[in-house]
């Protein structure tokens, strides 16, 4: 038998590694995703890929069966089962059920009119809105038994981590448990669940189905792109053409209606709670709501030919009207199951969330003899191919059809079509059950073309009985964002170190040469945020002038940590929240953070943020940080100034949030921006000399639109690959080892500073505009001021040439080196208020590639 990710494997190298049961738990297909190409397919969970019933539900009891065991059943009576929509509702369900003692709750991309939130999460790289938890019991979180977490895949471990540590602030408890089909972690992240465990002081177990990992060769996203591009084409999904399908192998029949004697006040699955009781109830009506079904189902296929069917007279299918209740059939008497060999196959297809209770009436059906097989619609958009290697053979696309939250949509049934069923059993809610469902180009008529005989089920969709009104408990949208980021799976800094407010796009190519995009830039084709430069590696004399500069600007640095942060402990906050700008305020908030630990026993939160000049700060971090801190402790650190470009788009920037203070505290303020630094002199500081390798290996933040959607994080990568080179902890430690040598000097200069005005002359602006008229340039922003800032033009831009103030030899031979490397000429110049200042070429095109100033026009 063909394994179904052979196509992809060989057509991108992708290999599955781990248990033998993998190939046969494991699919492989491509997606639309500028971040991921390849998608596991599970053969198992009853999404993609339509599976016996009873095959699916096994899959959960086991693991469930296996929680108890870990737990014993005391403290599985405790626990709480959390499942995640829309793949592994049913999963958590079947986990629970298996488990027998605990009540389930999945996570819903509904919201419910009245009922309140208690808590929420982003899902990381999903194409779907935010998750909810919506418990009808509000204390149904809060207790402080174990939680036991249900996901289909355990991969990188974001979003189950997020959610524990959501929960863990407003829920603490001393276990949790997660649990999944498959457990897909790379060698880079199998340490991290001990190390989340510890970071939160709580016990986090995992159980997995099977285990084993995807190894992907390099260029493997750019190459599932071009393959994709290529089956569908450069438009949209609904403009791609379908993969072929058999032709519909009987006369269109108009779909029909089944009554299926729903139990009253029964929740149709886990989004408000599903409790024990619920699933005795259940458990005692599946029988009669199988037999509804199957007297709608044909009992015979003749060989003659398919779809000739007999069966009882079925009900014409209409819409529900809107809020017309699904009205009971308690009348419904089970039926004899259709004679052996002559059994019509039947596919019952549930409706994204709605899983379960599909599931359960698969099963009653399979139970009751019947050939039954299960799947459901979902919202992720897949490539199909209709080739036996390839997971996913074909598609139906149709148009949203329960008014989601987020807008309508398209929505997708994999694997349906061409399958060879005889009778499919459509089950959705009653919410569900709109006029978008029944239209031309909805899917009830898209079942009908492919399959001969189509059912639909509706389940009354369950309202809380009990409303909760008072929603101060909710937390605001702004929660509804990921936890920070944090290392070891996000940077080499350690975890209580700093939380990067950022989305990981490790995955992602985003580097370009300097040249292109210099142009770009220029050329107002792109924004510098657009793209990453090539990483800077460097030489060996490099290396070695940054080793020197640290050691002997180290306590020179620490000064300035320990002035800057005292300052701030006097005039800002007692307890400040420490917000860094990414990357090159993050090893100084690190610094910041370690001084007050030191020398006052404070231990205060560090996070990172991006902000990204003309486009502002990263809005959705900030209202991250209003929901977990009063903003009114929130300091914002960079390394320095250079003409306060950065400082003006801050300001400028968070006029919309309430209680920020828009000044930054800054090691060095070069420019007499800011009213909050360590020191005013333009000096090296060592960790402007390197990018990643002295900045825990986080890339500069990126804005892209089609990576960064309005509910995201800006992004940025980890470059795990240049851990060898790293240098970050030995920059950290080298000015932390200089904090009690400099302590009684920090003493003095906080108070000469707390006794002098410090009100901003903006000199360096001036100085900026100035040198941009002299030189011809015409634009601030081409102009870099300060070492740090000369430094990132050598690093990341094209050159012109760099000013250096004459005598400020001390601080610039790496600037020079540098120079020297790239062709750049270095011009001495007096009265300039900083070290240096660094000019971009300024009409950069692919034939200026030196400092010739042949493609310069002073305009």
């Amino acid at each position: 038998m063909v394994w179904t990710g052979t196509w992809v494997a060989e057509r991108l190298g992708v290999e599955l590694i781990g248990d033998e049961e993998l190939p046969a738990l494991l699919g492989l297909a491509l997606r639309r995703n500028p971040k991921r190409a390849h998608l596991l397919v599970s053969s198992v969970l009853g999404k993609h890929v339509p599976q016996r019933p009873s095959v699916v539900y096994g899959s959960g009891l086991r693991l469930g069966r296996r929680v108890r065991e870990l737990l014993g059943d005391e403290e599985a009576a405790r626990s709480v089962v959390l499942g995640y929509a829309e793949t592994a509702t049913a999963l958590g369900h079947a986990v629970a059920d298996g488990l027998g003692l605990a009540p389930y709750l999945h996570s819903t991309r509904r919201p419910v009119a009245g009922v309140a939130r208690a808590g929420g999460f982003e899902e990381s790289h999903s194409h779907a809105t935010s998750h909810l938890l919506l418990p009808e019991d509000p204390k149904l979180l809060g207790g402080d038994g174990p939680l036991v977490l249900v996901d289909d895949e355990f991969s990188t471990g974001n979003t189950v981590l997020n959610t524990i540590r959501a929960l863990h602030e407003r829920y603490p408890r001393e276990r949790y448990v997660v649990v999944a089909l498959v457990d897909m972690r790379s060698a880079a992240d199998l340490g991290r669940l001990d190390a989340f465990a510890t970071e939160i002081g709580a016990r986090v177990d995992l159980i997995a189905g099977a285990a084993g990992t995807v190894r992907l060769p390099d260029g493997v996203l750019e190459k599932g792109q071009a393959l994709v591009a290529e089956h569908e084409g450069p438009g949209p999904v609904r403009d791609a053409a379908p993969a072929p399908v058999p032709s519909p192998r009987a006369p269109k029949e108009a779909p029909v209606r089944v009554e299926l004697g729903w139990p009253a006040e029964l929740p149709d699955g886990g989004r408000h709670g599903f409790t024990t009781g619920h699933r005795e109830r259940l458990e005692a009506a599946l029988p009669a709501m199988a037999a509804a079904i199957a007297g709608a189902l044909p009992t015979r296929v003749t060989p003659e030919g398919f779809g000739t069917v007999e069966r009882p007279a079925g009900e014409p299918v209409q819409p529900r009207p809107a809020g017309e209740p699904v009205q009971p059939r308690p009348e419904a008497q089970p039926v004899s199951p259709p004679p052996a060999g002559h059994r019509p196959r039947v596919l019952v297809l549930g409706f994204e969330e709605l899983m379960y209770a599909p599931l359960r009436l698969g099963t009653a059906l399979e139970d009751a003899g019947h050939d039954v097989r299960y799947s459901t619609t979902t919202r992720s958009p897949v490539l199909a191919v209709d080739d036996p290697g390839y997971a996913i053979r074909t598609r139906l696309v149709f148009p949203a059809h329960d008014d989601p939250a987020d807008g309508p949509g398209e929505r997708y049934a994999y694997n349906v079509a061409g399958a060879g069923f005889d009778a499919v059993v459509l089950v959705v809610d009653s919410a569900a059950d709109t006029p978008a469902l029944h239209a031309p180009d909805g899917l009830l008529a898209q079942l009908a073309a492919h399959i001969p005989r189509v059912v639909l089920a509706v389940v009354p969709s369950y309202a809380p009985t009990v409303r909760v009104t008072e929603v101060t408990e909710a937390p605001e949208r702004s929660s509804m964002l990921p936890e920070p980021l944090r290392g070891p799976a996000f940077s080499s800094y350690a975890p209580e170190e700093v939380g990067w407010l950022l989305q990981d796009l490790s995955d992602v190519e985003l580097e370009a040469p300097t040249e292109e995009r210099e142009e770009a830039i220029q050329s107002g084709g792109a924004h510098y945020a657009e793209s990453l430069p090539v990483e800077y590696q460097p030489s060996e004399r490099y290396q070695e002038l940054f080793h020197a500069a640290l050691e002997s600007s180290a306590a020179r640095i620490a000064r300035a940590v320990g002035t800057v942060t005292e300052t701030v402990l006097a005039e800002r906050s007692a307890r400040p929240v420490l917000v860094s700008l990414a990357r090159a305020g993050t090893p100084v908030g690190v610094l910041m953070r370690r001084w007050a630990k030191a020398r006052h026993g404070l231990d205060l939160p560090h996070y990172a943020v991006s902000i990204v000049r003309g486009r502002g700060i990263d809005a959705n971090a900030l209202r991250w940080l209003a929901a977990h801190h009063d903003p009114a402790d929130v300091v914002f650190v960079d390394g320095w100034t250079g003409k306060g470009a950065i400082t003006r788009e801050l300001a400028e920037a968070i006029k919309e949030f309430e209680g920020f203070d828009p000044e930054i505290a800054v090691l060095a303020d070069p420019g007499s921006c800011v009213r909050t630094y360590g020191t005013r002199e333009d000096f090296l500081i060592p960790s402007a000399c390197l990018n990643s390798t002295v900045s825990g290996l986080i890339s500069r933040t990126v804005l892209r639109s089609d990576l960064v959607g309005p509910d995201d994080f800006h992004g940025a990568k980890f470059y795990r690959e240049l851990a060898e080179a790293d240098v970050s902890e030995a920059f950290l430690d080298a000015v932390a080892a200089r904090f009690d040598e400099v302590a009684a000097t920090v003493d003095t200069d906080v108070k000469e500073l707390l006794a002098t005005d410090r009100t901003p002359t903006w000199e360096g602006w001036a100085a900026v505009e100035r040198i941009s008229e002299e030189y011809g340039i015409h634009d601030v922003n081409l102009v870099k001021p300060g070492v740090g800032e000369t430094t990132r033009v050598l690093l990341r831009r094209v050159p012109w040439k760099i000013l250096a103030k004459r005598g400020a030899d001390a601080d610039l031979a790496h600037v020079r080196l540098l120079a020297e490397q790239r062709g750049v000429p270095v011009e001495e110049v007096d009265e300039l208020p900083y070290s240096c200042v660094g000019l971009i070429h300024p009409q950069y095109t692919r034939g200026a590639t030196g400092a010739d100033g042949k493609a310069v026009v002073s305009q």
